[in-house]
């Protein structure tokens, strides 16, 4: 599959909060649930490594729910969801080395020191960190929050948090002189 056609479906993905804010005035929450179904079979096809598949099938296994349930409460459920399942994959690789994010940097450096090794392992552990607190306030946004709230949180903020995340863990890589 072509690059942009990936980049197209993460694009769609990450829009997923505005897509059931703005798409319940026009469709019933079956109707988006599919499109969200689409989009994850899209994104299980573009999966290469084995955690991005698990993911995409945990997707696919919520949307069939949220499909049959037609119930704009379970729309809500989703961000909650891919939450959890990133906690799990991330926190299942800390239990079976290597970790999820040592894999990764091994795709850059394969001779990774063992310092890298260290320090991913710790990154994993600051993104199980991560996973927890932004699935607890993804949580309480669907449970608690105004629609207007939860698609507040889970459609800027909490993109903006991981943004945060991921620059300040760049930036900490760059300053300690490890480039992986």
């Amino acid at each position: 599959m072509p690059r942009w056609f990936n980049a197209a479906v993460g694009l769609l993905m990450l829009l997923y909060p505005a897509a059931v804010y703005f798409g319940l005035r026009y469709l019933e929450p079956r109707w988006i649930a599919a499109a969200l179904a689409g989009l994850l079979a899209a994104r299980l096809a573009l999966a290469g490594q084995r955690w991005m598949r698990q993911a995409a099938w945990a997707g696919l296994a919520f949307a069939a729910f949220a499909v049959w349930s037609n119930q704009v409460s379970t729309l809500r459920f989703y961000p909650f969801a891919v939450n959890a399942a990133m906690l799990a994959i991330f926190g299942v690789s800390l239990l079976r080395p290597p970790s999820l994010i040592e894999r990764l940097a091994r795709l850059q450096t394969p001779d990774l020191p063992a310092a890298g090794v260290i320090y991913t392992r710790r990154v994993t552990v600051l993104w199980c960190g991560f996973f927890v607190l932004n699935g607890t306030a993804a949580l309480v946004t669907a449970l608690y929050a105004s629609f207007e709230v939860w698609s507040l949180y889970n459609g800027l903020i909490a993109y903006l948090l991981m943004g945060l995340l991921l620059l300040g863990e760049y930036g900490v890589r760059r300053r300690a002189g490890w480039r992986g």
